[in-house]
């Protein structure tokens, strides 16, 4: 397997060997033929879709992926809002469970229990490597928010604290955060069709860098 990068993260959930494909060559197109299992693919969405198309390949998404410099980020301010990184992980979890939906959620080959296991799995990943930041609202835990090194990677809100005016100071906090260990700047990626987080997000101050367009394909079953 030249072109093949193993995805053991996702093998957990759908019950099938997983893979990421290093490369838009037709070698490396024919190296998905061969193997049961899920691929996924990220190409430049200039790139002639054709040959993935005829090798099986199907579009799942396109992801925004912007980035924000140190000196500018936005903050907002909120009453009785908080920071922690002490928290009930069972609460995290309920609040991933209901506020997650990303690429698997509109994979026609994956069910969407086994799309939200993902997610859940993904949270609970972040949690046991110290790597979730809980966010409060007085003395209730109201979302999450999940990084890694400079990366922005998932945020949850309690449905409950939605549409309150509360995620922009919860998020541009948590960035704030995140920066003060070092880094420069922050970058994410998030689904073109999520234009709640990219409202979010351009509030604060990331700009877009690039996009690309992820395709799947599947050989074989999930069960």
């Amino acid at each position: 397997m030249t072109h093949l990068r193993e995805t053991p993260w996702d093998k957990r959930n759908f019950n099938i060997n997983t893979y990421e494909v290093t490369s838009t060559d037709e070698e490396a197109l024919r190296e998905t033929d061969q193997f049961a299992g899920h691929y996924t693919i990220k190409v430049n969405p200039l790139e002639n879709p054709k040959t993935l198309l005829q090798h099986g390949f199907y579009y799942v998404d396109t992801l925004i992926e912007p980035i924000c410099k140190k000196e500018n980020l936005k903050l907002f301010e909120a009453s009785d809002i908080n920071l922690s990184k002490t928290y009930d992980p069972e609460e995290v979890l309920k609040i991933a469970e209901e506020s997650m939906h990303g690429r698997f959620h509109r994979d026609f080959n994956i069910p969407d229990s086994m799309a939200d296991k993902r997610y859940v799995n993904w949270v609970n990943d972040l949690h046991q490597s110290g790597k979730i930041i809980a966010l409060y609202y007085q003395n209730d835990l109201a979302g999450y928010y999940g990084f890694d090194q400079n990366k922005v990677l998932l945020l949850g809100i309690h449905k409950e604290y939605r549409s309150r005016g509360l995620t922009k100071a919860f998020t541009s906090l948590a960035c704030k955060e995140q920066l003060a260990s070092g880094y420069d700047e922050l970058k994410t990626s998030i689904s073109a069709v999520n234009v709640a987080s990219l409202n979010l997000f351009n509030a604060l101050g990331f700009r877009l860098k690039s996009t690309v367009d992820v395709y799947h394909k599947l050989n074989g079953e999930v069960t």
